[in-house]
């Protein structure tokens, strides 16, 4: 008997559209489809538009089979961590082929752009961009470049992630095939309206009540999901955010995850003074630091996580819904996953240390996050959570 292809896919679904839709379509024309979906905080340095629970729900409704858990400390890190927790989780649960958007759209293109990253020699050539004063990105775009990549391949969001799952799964020798898909209309980030358009926009736009807008870019049987009543708004957390920050000891800002060059002392002195979020993260702006990455540490001091898990794979696999293939594949799953899958909330008590710890840390992300809803849930939510199935 042939064995059925399964197909991974690393998403954020911030919200599903019908961009996600698609990758969904032409992942599932391989096989069964597994996504692995970031938790309540997102990689930019915000809350997630809507719940997990809501976004895996959207993905079952979309054709996935199986949905697991990006956790908070790989979901609002580095396109590196990123990308080593989405890659590692769809390793775990044994993936044949990992499918992903970029804007090339060529998979040559980009894996002989991650044999340059992965060169002996890339080190050296960085370190000469580095020393300038420049962003990483920058630095490793210009160093790239320098040793044969395309001009224009690091400048897309996508690409830029695309090449890092590749990176990724070679790092933890994962035998995975990719493909990806072309994206089309408009650019990451943009606020341009297109025949597919970003999720910034759709973002914005859901959380000004266009709903006529919206529901021309999410899919029809997603878009219910996304309500009003369930939509996550960071400014609602505004002075939560400042309160606990200004209730930290100076030394508790220097382990956060990706800090480095002295700017834990930039951002507590700015957490002395800053009225506002965005106050907060203008003050701290630095020139060798995104904006997002500034973002994200102002939200790793928040939720109290630490450089304890940087770069290092998932120590478990947490399910969050699945339909009747998926249950089938969840089966499979359990016998031969090398760490523990995670299906109900008692089955964290068996753990080792390190990966309770992880899952604190989520606890203590999702009560949080409720202070970004319109109608904040009680705390506990992580310890009552129900698996969502889909019996169709």
């Amino acid at each position: 008997m042939r064995k059925i292809s399964v197909t991974g896919i690393i998403a954020e679904f911030n919200p599903l559209h019908k961009g996600h839709e698609y990758l969904i379509t032409e992942a599932r024309k391989k096989g069964k489809v597994i996504c692995v979906i970031s938790g309540n905080f997102v990689q930019r340095g915000d809350t997630a538009i809507a719940e997990k629970a809501v976004r895996t729900e959207a993905a079952l409704n979309c054709g996935a089979d199986l949905v697991i858990e990006l956790p908070v400390l790989w979901s609002m890190s580095t396109a590196q961590n990123f990308a080593l927790g989405g890659v590692s989780a769809l390793g775990f649960a044994g993936c044949d082929n990992l499918i992903f958007g970029s804007e090339c759209g060529d998979i040559s293109r980009l894996t002989k752009t991650a044999d340059i990253l992965s060169s002996p020699l890339f080190p050296q050539i960085l370190s000469k961009y580095t020393s300038n004063g420049t962003t990483f990105a920058k630095a490793r775009e210009n160093a790239a470049i320098e040793l044969g990549a395309d001009t224009d391949i690091l400048k897309g969001a996508n690409n830029n992630l695309a090449i890092e799952y590749i990176l990724a799964a070679r790092s933890i020798g994962s035998k995975m095939n990719f493909s990806t898909v072309k994206r089309i209309g408009a650019a990451h980030d943009s606020l341009e309206e297109s025949e597919f358009v970003s999720a910034s926009l759709l973002r914005g736009k859901l959380l000004a009540d266009d709903i006529r807008f919206a529901e021309k870019y999410i899919p029809e049987t997603v878009f219910p999901l996304f309500s009003q009543e369930k939509l996550s708004d960071i400014r609602r957390m505004d002075n939560a955010i400042l309160a606990v920050l200004r209730a930290k000891e100076k030394q508790e800002f220097c382990n956060l995850p990706d800090i480095s060059e002295g700017v834990e002392n930039k951002l507590y002195n700015a957490v002395c003074t800053a009225r506002n979020l965005t106050e907060l993260y203008e003050t701290v702006k630095v020139k060798r630091y995104t904006m997002a990455r500034i973002r994200r540490l102002v939200l790793s001091a928040f939720i109290g996580a630490d450089n304890s898990f940087f770069m290092k794979p998932l120590p478990y696999l947490r399910i969050l819904g699945f339909n009747k293939l998926g249950e089938e594949l969840l089966r499979n799953i359990s016998k031969n996953c090398p760490v523990p899958v995670i299906t109900r909330t008692s089955d964290f008590e068996s753990l080792p240390e390190n990966a309770k710890k992880v899952f604190y840390t989520e606890c203590k992300a999702t009560d949080l996050y409720a202070l970004s809803l319109k109608n904040p849930f009680p705390k506990g939510l992580e310890y009552t959570r129900k698996l969502i199935k889909k019996e169709f």
